[in-house]
């Protein structure tokens, strides 16, 4: 049964942030909210959080995760980023943006793309997002919250408390989101390539 966690906009309670990160830290799998719309979230490490997202999904093994980082400090250790490709992600973040990049030595594995060796990589314009990322200290594992049976993300904290309280651990809702999801933006090959257009404005990449 999910923990539900009703938590201010502007102003999060950093006691319900600690128990979060308390859930995520034992390999729990949260819904939380974001600057686009909710995700899915869990630890890096957590190989059961993953299997579960995917199943929750009913994603393949070629989609991308994104990690959720708190800062371009944090973002750095995970991927590579030349001084062009820098310029360009500094611009955007904090945004509703996700940029595809070469992942370092930091991530594991089973989160990359099988033949490029690429992640997703964003930086939320979210304060609960914040809050949530500098408790933990570290990236979130994330996923956009859309269920295979439906075209939209769910909005509402309690609508996704009532479909998914089985088979996540906790709940954060701080208000509505929106249902676009970002817009992701892959550098991989140096040059911009816009594979899904979302929330984030795409016209500086074109």
């Amino acid at each position: 049964m999910a923990r539900y966690f009703d938590v201010h906009p502007e102003n999060p309670q950093r006691r319900a942030i600690g128990q979060v990160v308390d859930i995520l830290r034992e390999d729990g799998l949260i819904a939380y909210p974001t600057d686009s719309c909710f995700a899915l979230g869990c630890q890096l490490g957590n190989k059961q959080g993953i299997d579960r997202i995917r199943s929750i999904r009913k994603l393949d093994d070629r989609h991308h995760f994104t990690l959720v980082c708190q800062d371009f400090a944090q973002l750095g250790q995970f991927v590579h980023v030349d001084n062009a490709v820098f310029r360009a992600v500094k611009a955007s973040t904090p945004g509703s943006y996700t940029f595809i990049l070469p992942a370092t030595k930091e991530v594991p594995r089973r989160l990359l793309h099988a033949k490029k060796k690429t992640v997703g990589v964003r930086i939320p314009d979210h304060v609960v997002t914040q809050a949530l990322l500098g408790e933990l200290g570290e990236p979130l594992l994330s996923s956009t919250l859309l269920l295979p049976d439906q075209e939209e993300p769910m909005t509402q904290g309690w609508d996704i408390k009532e479909h998914l309280e089985h088979v996540v651990d906790a709940v954060i809702d701080s208000g509505d989101c929106g249902v676009e999801p970002t817009t992701v933006i892959d550098f991989s090959s140096g040059e911009p390539e816009i594979v899904r257009r979302g929330a984030g404005d795409t016209s500086r990449f074109e």
